[in-house]
């Protein structure tokens, strides 16, 4: 297995998440798992940062979305979605979970669904 820029992440959380999306691609051959470790291997100033605003934007109700990096509190969400992230604002959980939404962990979003199947990528 590769680890490109694993060793350079001081955050124990972020490394322990890489290491498992790494293995549930080689287990499963879900490409999204990769695709997202990919996106978390990059370096901070450039994680990605998603307003709650472009969620609603792409998405529809009982949608399941992954963010590789924050999701932030701007804007609305008026139907409930799933959303998987490493880092949640207060305020994005607030505005989530108001809409009837959950706000998840990517390892728990790897717990609920091991083929990652029917999720979308937004960043």
């Amino acid at each position: 297995m590769r680890l490109k820029g694993i060793e350079r992440k001081t955050s124990l959380d972020l490394q322990e998440t890489i290491l498992l999306l790494r293995y549930a691609h080689k287990k499963t051959g879900a490409r999204i798992r990769r695709a997202v470790a990919d996106e978390l291997e990059r370096p901070r100033r450039n994680m990605r940062a998603v307003n709650v605003s472009r969620i609603n934007r792409y998405t529809k109700p009982g949608d399941v979305v992954v963010v590789p990096g924050k999701v932030l509190g701007m804007g609305t969400l008026d139907h409930p979605v799933t959303v998987a992230a490493f880092k949640f604002s207060k305020r994005a959980k607030e505005i989530i979970e108001k809409a009837g939404g959950e706000a998840i962990t990517i390892k728990e979003l790897i717990r609920r669904n091991p083929k990652g199947s029917n999720v979308k990528i937004i960043g």
